[in-house]
């Protein structure tokens, strides 16, 4: 089978390849034009300002003044016409350098070791610590001629260096997009008779034929798509569930959002109370936003058990990535959280489990008190597993405890009215867990704490 996976790999990895070679060459001919003449002047500048100070500044002590600038960053060599020199800062790799040279720089000249250096057909011979890759100065000091020899320490090379990796950077984008779109061309062509197929389904029409003839993951995305076709009336039915089930919920919030849109309109409004309106504004936005998200789910759950994927996981390690996705949250609230999680591998949906865990663990955050407590616990059985969710939190009357899985209820009292929350996460939980088959338990105290027993079948 010609796999497309494999061919859009090996055109992938081409473009990557021939951007980065592509994008090499245009940084290091960037390099050898812009950057390397001013790195060789910035320096020089620096050198002859060295110098400069030197020969102002007779009284100073030579080596120390040296020794300090070579601690801040800098490689220096210093020699005067007797041929004594002086090693400042971190030694150099290579200390070769010509008589000729020195005598030059003694006599008055300036080396420009950096723009005249042997390696520059690479960037790398911007990195080379050698003493022939640095910029030659001469000082006078107490009448006597010196020749400094200066070059950056390799971290202050970095630094510099950035403005050339950022320009890399650009190269390879700006060449990897370019490729991309032109090679992307060859890719989609068979797709766009799905595309057409697409355009006809999303205006309600459901019969639709498909003639592509693949073996590869286009021939199978096809088959798909027509099984996906034959599906939606039941989307449809289900669309029509979650439409019905609009109500206060949904009312109230958008009432809300109409109300605090028209006072936007006022001219006579304060900053300040525009941000407050915004502020709500934007508060209804997500409650709506998480509302039509739970209804939907709930309208799935309900009306296809083939939501249902089952597969073999490590119900343990789950529930540890669950807690230390909140460790934050259960942190700032000052919370004590603790768990006992044996190994343990159970039969079942991971993903809808995991909301499940989220929403109880959610709520103990959410209701518990401030420096409270939760804990968790697994507890294998013969043919089940226990899952135990206990908090210290406001806790649950005998009322509540008999409606807390109904959908839109929530618990009225002054404590959690500003809490916020839509009513329907425990609805989900127990629909998640009816349809593995198994059961949720709730034992509860008012003002002490509620305890979260789930019973599932381990296969």
């Amino acid at each position: 089978m010609k796999s497309l996976y494999l061919k859009f790999v090996v055109i992938t990895i081409s473009i990557m390849i021939a951007s980065g070679v592509i994008s090499f060459l245009l940084s290091n001919a960037y390099y050898q034009i812009k950057l390397k003449p001013y790195n060789d002047e910035k320096n020089a500048q620096i050198a002859l300002d060295i110098a400069t100070f030197v020969n102002e500044n007779p009284s100073i002590d030579l080596e120390a003044y040296l020794e300090n600038i070579g601690h801040v960053g800098y490689h220096l060599y210093l020699v005067n016409s007797n041929g004594e020199n002086q090693f400042f800062g971190s030694p150099f790799r290579d200390n070769t350098l010509s008589k000729s040279t020195i005598e030059n720089v003694l006599n008055g000249e300036i080396f420009h070791g950096m723009l005249q250096f042997s390696e520059g057909t690479f960037v790398t011979g911007f990195f080379a610590n050698e003493l022939a890759n640095t910029i030659g100065v001469p000082l006078t000091y107490n009448d006597q001629n010196y020749a400094l020899f200066l070059r950056p320490d390799i971290e202050l090379l970095f630094n510099e260096m950035r403005k050339l990796f950022a320009w890399m950077l650009l190269f390879a984008i700006i060449l990897s997009i370019i490729m991309v779109v032109l090679s992307t061309k060859y890719l989609i062509k068979p797709i766009t008779k799905l595309t057409k197929a697409t355009k006809t389904l999303s205006q309600g029409n459901f019969n639709v034929a498909l003639d592509i003839k693949r073996h590869d993951e286009l021939g199978e995305l096809s088959k798909s798509f027509s099984d996906m076709a034959n599906k939606l009336e039941q989307t449809e039915d289900i669309r029509k569930e979650f439409i019905s089930n609009v109500s206060h919920d949904i009312q109230s919030p958008l009432s809300n959002i109409k109300g605090y849109t028209n006072l936007l309109h006022d001219d006579t409004l304060s900053p300040v109370e525009k941000e407050k309106y915004i502020s709500i504004i934007n508060g209804e936005i997500k409650r709506l936003s998480t509302l039509t998200r739970q209804l939907l789910l709930l309208a799935s759950l309900d009306r296809n058990e083939d939501v249902v994927k089952k597969e073999k996981f490590r119900l343990d390690t789950q529930l540890k990535e669950l807690i230390k996705s909140y460790q934050w949250l259960i942190s700032e609230k000052g919370i004590m959280l603790g768990y006992s999680l044996p190994e343990t591998e159970l039969t079942g949906d991971p993903s809808l489990l995991y909301a499940v865990w989220d929403n109880l663990l959610t709520n103990a955050i959410k209701y518990n008190s401030k420096n409270g407590n939760i804990n968790i616990t697994i507890e294998q059985k013969e043919n089940t597993v226990s899952i135990r969710f206990e908090d210290t939190g406001i806790g649950l009357s005998e009322t509540n405890i008999k409606r807390i899985f109904d959908r839109f209820y929530r618990v009225d009292i002054s404590r959690t009215r500003t809490i916020e929350g839509t009513g329907l996460g425990l609805s989900i939980v127990a629909s998640i867990v009816k349809l593995h088959h198994g059961e949720i338990k709730v034992e509860s105290n008012e003002n002490i704490g509620s305890t979260f027993t789930i019973e599932l079948p381990l296969q």
